[in-house]
């Protein structure tokens, strides 16, 4: 058995500056978990590593696909299988220590746990459903699948979609075909979760959401409408989305700030609730402890594993 580890954690936590400086430590190598950062050309809006900010540590999975492509959980549970695979048969990655980083909890579980072996998508289906509004894709799901309406991320209309289309292809629910598991790989992770007391995680996000404002996220989220006008509604990125609306004249400049910061610890908060319900993952507050004790605790951790 091969063994890895788990940095995970809500946005704006810190898992990007405490991964580096462990992989560093450990001659690791980072496979991206993160829903938002598969997709090319959106890269302020989902705080995506640069590479100088990457230090020479090799990163995987992300700028996969185009933004408005459809990208499941399925598809990233059979790319990470492969690289995970390859590791294993590749003599100069013998060394190397994998460490699986982000925030997409179901990214992460695919490949800790296995992932279910459900259909492949059905243009036809998903045609029918493109014409239908996000409040109408809640209440049909709602219908099929209570237990799945209660979990996943209701705004996200592509996670909408695929559990309807689930539904329809097997005669099923979605909520009770994806817990049957069948995991690809002969790893065994070493789980952590970082966390920050809620007023700092918040503020921290908020201020996040000003430097991307700083950084340009206007001008590259212009640049993603303009060239995906057809598709936007594939695109359903926090920092995205709420810009669309304003280019649309549906909402106000400082009306977007305020949903981008709101959506942000909205989604930090599910990622919480989703994190705490998972079994054997080691938790630091970032709040009480330093990056430095944490890192030297995940060491010794690490020896033992």
């Amino acid at each position: 058995m091969l063994k890895g580890i788990v940095i995970a954690g809500p946005t704006g936590v810190g898992k990007t500056d405490l991964s580096i400086k462990l992989a560093k430590k450990i001659n690791g190598e980072i496979i991206s978990a993160d829903a938002s950062q598969i997709y090319k050309e959106l890269n302020i809006g989902t705080a995506k590593i640069s590479p100088e900010e990457m230090q020479g540590v090799k990163h995987y999975m992300i700028d996969v696909v185009n933004p408005c492509s459809d990208y499941s959980v399925g598809d990233f549970e059979k790319e990470v299988n492969k690289i995970l695979i390859q590791q294993e048969n590749n003599l100069e990655s013998k060394n190397k220590n994998i460490m699986l980083v982000g925030g997409t909890g179901l990214y992460i579980k695919s490949i800790t746990d296995g992932f279910a072996d459900l259909p492949s998508k059905d243009e036809k289906i998903r045609e029918k459903l493109s014409s239908k509004s996000l409040k109408e894709l809640q209440e049909i799901l709602k219908i099929l699948d209570q237990k799945s309406y209660d979990e996943i991320d209701l705004s996200n209309r592509l996670r909408l979609v695929r559990a309807i289309e689930v539904c329809y292809l097997t005669n099923g629910k979605f909520s009770d075909l994806r817990l049957k598991n069948i995991k690809n790989n002969n790893y065994k992770f070493l789980k952590f979760f970082l966390i920050r007391n809620r007023d700092e995680l918040y503020q921290r996000i908020n201020r996040r959401v000003e430097i991307m404002f700083e950084n340009g996220l206007v001008d590259e989220a212009k640049k993603v409408y303009n060239k995906y006008r057809k598709n936007l509604y594939k695109i359903s990125s926090i920092g995205y989305k709420e810009l669309f609306l304003y280019f649309e004249n549906k909402i106000t400049f400082d009306c977007a700030i305020e949903l981008i910061k709101k959506n942000s610890r909205n989604y930090a908060k599910r990622q919480l609730t989703w994190f705490r319900k998972e079994k054997d993952y080691i938790v630091y507050n970032l709040s009480e402890m330093s990056e430095k004790e944490i890192i030297e605790d995940i060491l010794k951790r690490w020896e033992n594993f």
